[in-house]
């Protein structure tokens, strides 16, 4: 089986729904093949800009199931599967391995905060059941704990499937450490607007959220980092950064989503509870910067 490589611009794609909450597959169809005609990299489905913990268990295996269907062998899809129940994730990474994911995104288990023991050993039930790549995938804002450098190199060294890390922490010197000290590892930065900062660092590429609205513009950036061209990437990211901090003013997906239907890329903002829609304020800005891009 050829590696997968995990560099350059991959889309954490939302999960597009009618005003009703039913899932619009329609729409879903629509944004893979702008994606994939805008030259990204690869697709990440049902992550958390996918709304992955509200979608019922047959709806995520759906979601992914569709989305791997779109794609076509085109460009590779990532499925999430990650869960603070082990037993659920190895059902999700099962399932999902079924309908034709590519790889797996897993997410540290939230809430229940494990040690870094528990987290090598929820993982390492994943690598007893998958021969395909897993991408950790490290948040602590949203989970309360991070995957130590030292875990995932422990993961790597134990585990020829895992060898990547989707890196959310915000820490540019973590990145730094972890390539330094395992050069085999493909880190890929977690947030848009940290890109420069994680390439510069020894990341290989990016998960984006705000490729979903811009994917021509984002792989262009990408492209220009890739050349070490930063000059130029430097131009677009600085035309970018008001969009890239207004599309967290809330919580992700939500304003994503709000510029999707602003833009007609979808049919409605709608987002399960306990998202629920901007405030007016907040979505004034971030339209405002939307039209500061368009303009």
């Amino acid at each position: 089986m050829k590696k997968l490589e995990f560099s350059g611009l991959w889309t954490a794609l939302i999960t597009p729904m009618f005003d009703d909450g039913k899932i619009d597959y329609d729409s879903l169809q629509g944004i893979v093949e702008a994606q994939i005609a805008s030259g990204v990299d690869g697709l990440v489905s049902v992550g958390t800009t996918g709304e992955s913990p509200t979608l019922s268990v047959s709806e995520h295996i759906e979601v992914i199931k569709k989305t791997v269907e779109f794609a076509n062998n085109r460009i590779p899809v990532l499925a999430g599967t990650g869960s603070n129940n082990t037993v659920e994730a190895v059902k999700y990474t099962k399932e999902s391995e079924e309908v034709g994911a590519d790889g797996f995104l897993m997410v540290a288990p939230y809430y229940n905060k494990p040690s870094q023991e528990g987290l090598f050993l929820h993982f390492s039930q994943i690598a007893k059941i998958t021969k395909k790549p897993v991408m950790l995938y490290s948040i602590p804002g949203r989970c309360g704990i991070e995957i130590s450098n030292e875990t995932v190199i422990r993961l790597y060294e134990n585990y020829e499937n895992f060898y990547s890390i989707k890196e959310a922490g915000g820490k540019s010197e973590k990145v730094a450490d972890l390539h330094s000290k395992s050069s085999g590892i493909d880190i890929l930065s977690g947030d848009d607007s940290l890109l420069l900062d994680f390439y510069a660092a020894g990341a290989k590429g990016l998960v984006s959220v705000a490729s979903n609205i811009f994917p021509k513009q984002m792989a262009e950036l990408m492209a220009l980092v890739k050349a070490n061209k930063l000059e130029e990437a430097n131009k677009i990211n600085d035309s970018l950064k008001a969009f890239f901090k207004a599309l967290f003013i809330e919580p992700n997906p939500v304003p994503a989503k709000t510029a999707m239907a602003y833009l007609g890329m979808i049919k409605s903002d709608f987002v399960r509870l306990p998202l629920c829609k901007m405030s007016e304020n907040n979505k004034n800005i971030l339209l405002e910067t939307l039209n500061e891009i368009k303009a």
